[in-house]
């Protein structure tokens, strides 16, 4: 699912751009998956064959051709939800509580109001 082919995609620039442009609209679950793998993949101490699995993902989710296009309303993130969701319960053991902090500070920094509901039900999917 998330492969070779994708983590060509990813690089730092074009994610944080695509981040920032629709994080309103990817919405809370996405946009926190997506800064998990993020600061994972910035951690020195996950090993390189996770980092592959989340370059892959990462790459998928840049991706300006997917399955469902990103503009498409509710639906359009739903195939990168699920690439993110499917990479994170792979490398889940790496997911600490400082890559938590990491990731929630800036998602509290873009959409103000974080709903912890939103983000423990990620959680749930992960592991």
């Amino acid at each position: 699912m998330t492969g070779e082919r994708f983590k060509k995609y990813y690089s730092e620039e074009t994610f944080t751009e695509k981040l920032k442009k629709y994080a309103k609209t990817a919405g809370m679950q996405v946009v926190y998956a997506a800064l998990l793998l993020y600061f994972l993949l910035k951690n020195e101490k996950v090993p390189f064959k996770a980092k592959l699995t989340i370059a892959g993902a990462l790459g998928y989710f840049i991706l300006p051709t997917d399955a469902i296009p990103d503009l498409a309303p509710l639906i359009g993130f739903s195939d990168d939800l699920g690439v993110l969701i499917f990479a994170l319960s792979q490398i889940s053991i790496h997911i600490t509580p400082e890559i938590k902090a990491q990731a929630r500070k800036q998602l509290q920094h873009w959409f103000k109001q974080v709903d912890e509901t939103e983000l423990d039900a990620l959680h749930e999917k992960i592991s």
